[in-house]
């Protein structure tokens, strides 16, 4: 008997429709798989028979043959299981084939016949839904991620018998709905707020700044001197997410496996803080099938590299594209696959290998020769895609023992979500969101600055030899000071405290 089952599976952010055709015949009993499967789904034969056998049912003495279409794509996951043993029972007649109309399955079976949760989820129900499909068969551990998409039927099942059972008509799984505007709401808190900071004034300033234009950080200083600490507080002044992007988010999350029980919906702002010994694939992405690294994990928040120069020349190196075009193509010999990289790239670093060049207190050991070679880790090309850099100098005992309380994050994200409605406006439906992604000619149209203000960035590219890229770092830049101070125009002061934040275009030492 021939049965024909549909499941899911995914390629970069985009969900594809698998069919799984299941056919019984006369023969030596047999269970093939065809259809490019990978090694994991090779694998659930073994498992699908355990699970079948251990649920109370007979699994098939006869020739079993699964192919999983389109045949010229390659399948890999455990998410097949459950479409598989669905089918195999369906071609049994345990369960009507008419049953499977308008339904998608996904899950891992586990040997006792229990289905496990697997990634990809989102994604895939909100395919199903494009496609017409009425009801989902989802594991128990996916059902809240999976309910996020309005319109269609999630059924949250627990093992095998659960899914038979119901299709038979011998039992009722209640479809799972959930309050998606409720849990949104409940969602966008941060546990951490930039009043927590004393002193740092002159940072705090910078990364407003940075918020407002969406713009990428570098933060120079010693140890204990509160870059981390300023880094893990600057998605609290971002503006809110909005809830297509929070699902965007989520997918991306879903794709990755990096989604729990507890997390239905991310609404906050991601903040990614990989370890500097990080390879180039756990970065950028990738894999035989591409997987979204962490770039793409921090999308629509913010990236922390935290002793930038002990990275990896290549991982750094290769986000010099992903920084510029807000994407990552991972290509491979069989598969192409695309993943979303707007993130807000925020960097730490020490000025020497010992930390404490320049410092107030401690007694710096580094020669000349030392520093140079350690700030030189960093390549000018990476440089100059980073608008704000920023001394991060230590705090004083007076300052971090203060009791009164400095701005809140709430009170700073009104002033940045201002000087965003500025730039909304500014660029209409143009497909950019902040200062930082102006294009050249956008550059030339929306930063006119006076004559005043093109003598002080002549005299910045003579004395810090600046490049053609830095230039345009600095216009956005003065764009956003004026933006946060309602003002239309560019005017000197805005450039020359643009200009400031170009500290490592000329030598530290």
């Amino acid at each position: 008997m021939f049965v024909k089952v549909i499941s899911m599976s995914v390629i970069g952010m985009e969900s594809y429709p698998v069919y799984v055709e299941v056919d019984t015949s006369q023969g030596l009993p047999q269970f093939a798989t065809v259809g490019l499967p990978d090694a994991s789904v090779k694998e659930s034969r073994d498992r699908i028979k355990a699970a079948i056998k251990n649920s109370g049912y007979r699994f098939p003495r006869s020739h079993v043959t699964v192919n999983l279409a389109p045949a010229d794509v390659k399948k890999e996951g455990t998410g097949f299981d459950l479409p598989i043993a669905v089918g195999i029972l369906a071609a049994e007649e345990l369960i009507k084939e008419a049953a499977l109309k308008g339904c998608f399955f996904i899950g891992e079976l586990s040997l006792d016949g229990s289905i496990k949760g697997v990634s990809g989820v989102l994604p895939a129900t909100f395919k199903a839904k494009e496609m017409g499909i009425k009801s989902v068969f989802v594991p128990e551990d996916n059902a809240a991620e999976a309910a996020m998409v309005e319109g269609i039927n999630v059924y949250p099942v627990k093992t095998l018998p659960d899914v038979v059972e119901f299709l038979a008509g011998r039992s009722n799984i209640e479809p799972l709905c959930l309050d998606i505007n409720k849990i949104f709401q409940k969602t966008r808190e941060y546990d951490v707020d930039f009043n927590e900071i004393k002193g740092q004034k002159q940072a705090m300033r910078a990364l407003e700044i940075a918020a407002a234009g969406g713009h990428n950080v570098l933060m120079i200083g010693p140890p204990g001197s509160g870059k981390s600490m300023l880094a893990k507080r600057l998605p609290t002044i971002l503006p809110d997410l909005s809830f297509d992007e929070a699902i965007e988010v989520t997918k991306v999350f879903s794709i990755a496996g990096s989604l729990n029980k507890k997390e239905m919906l991310i609404a906050v702002r991601p903040f990614r803080s990989p370890h500097h010994t990080i390879s180039d694939a756990g970065l950028v992405g990738g894999g035989q099938t591409p997987r979204p690294g962490e770039i793409s994990l921090a999308h629509m928040g913010v990236l922390f590299l935290d002793e930038l120069p002990e990275f990896k020349k290549n991982a750094l190196e290769a986000l010099r594209q992903p920084l510029e075009d807000g994407t990552i193509t991972i290509t491979r010999s069989l598969v192409t696959a695309s993943f979303p990289a707007k993130f807000m790239l925020v960097a730490a670093m020490n000025p020497c290998p010992c930390g404490y060049f320049g410092d107030r207190v401690h007694t710096c050991r580094c020669s000349p020769q030392q520093i140079r070679q350690y700030q030189s880790k960093i390549s000018g090309p990476l440089l100059d895609r980073i608008d704000l850099h920023i001394e991060v100098p230590s705090v004083k005992y007076r300052a971090l023992s203060g009791k009164e309380l400095g701005e809140s994050s709430a009170t700073i994200r009104d002033r940045v979500n201002k000087a965003r409605d500025l730039q909304k406006k500014r660029f209409g439906h143009k497909g950019i969101l902040c200062n930082a992604q102006m294009t050249e000619k956008q550059i030339r149209n929306f930063c006119p600055i006076s004559e005043e203000s093109h003598k002080l960035i002549e005299m910045a590219i003579e004395k810090l030899g600046l490049s053609a890229r830095a230039v345009n770092r600095i216009l956005k830049l003065s764009r956003t000071i004026a933006d946060l101070e309602n003002k239309e125009n560019i005017e000197p002061a805005h450039v020359a405290e643009a200009i400031q934040y170009r500290s490592l275009d000329r030598s530290l030492i």
